[in-house]
């Protein structure tokens, strides 16, 4: 087969260039061995989360800052995970949305040290958490994110929480 002609190669010059920036966040799931899960309260925001953060735009993996945010945030290392949610947010107003990535890191008995050291400028406090206590005491999205992973062996795909029709999940 012969190459195609010149024109058929480019689209043309391109004058501005804009790539769609999603924002990105990575999230935790560590249970205690007992069927509890470990949730955090920030310091700069109200409610309660999981372990987890922004990932950084200098082209950090969502595995990458699941990793990095655990570490700061409890002192814990986190060597392996199930990826178990993408979770897509739509942008609202004072709220840029995004995509939120879970993974399920195990149990603290399996982390290399397993004693919790919080950040103490972004994490008040610590709690483990029955599942049902979990649902209550997590805000929005996340709580919304974790009642949906909770008990399922596969990857949930949501958007704004909720479970889309026609998605895996």
């Amino acid at each position: 087969m012969a190459p195609p002609p010149d024109d058929f190669r480019d689209d043309g010059g391109v004058d501005e260039f804009v790539v769609p920036r999603i924002p990105a966040s990575a999230g935790a799931l560590i249970n205690d061995g007992e069927g509890r899960i470990l949730v955090l309260k920030p310091t700069y925001k109200s409610g309660w989360t999981i372990p987890g953060g922004q990932v950084e735009s200098d082209g950090e993996s969502p595995w990458g800052a699941c990793q990095r945010e655990v570490l700061e945030e409890t002192g814990l290392t986190v060597t392996s995970g199930r990826l178990v949610c993408v979770d897509f947010l739509r942008p609202k107003p004072h709220r840029p949305g995004g995509v939120r990535f879970v993974f399920d890191c195990g149990s603290v008995h399996a982390l290399p040290h397993g004693d919790i050291v919080l950040e103490a400028e972004e994490i008040g406090e610590h709690r483990w958490v029955e599942p049902d206590e979990a649902s209550r005491l997590l805000s929005g999205p996340v709580g919304r994110r974790v009642g949906q992973v909770l008990g399922t062996a596969g990857l949930v795909y949501l958007e704004d929480g909720r479970p889309v029709r026609g998605a895996p999940g």
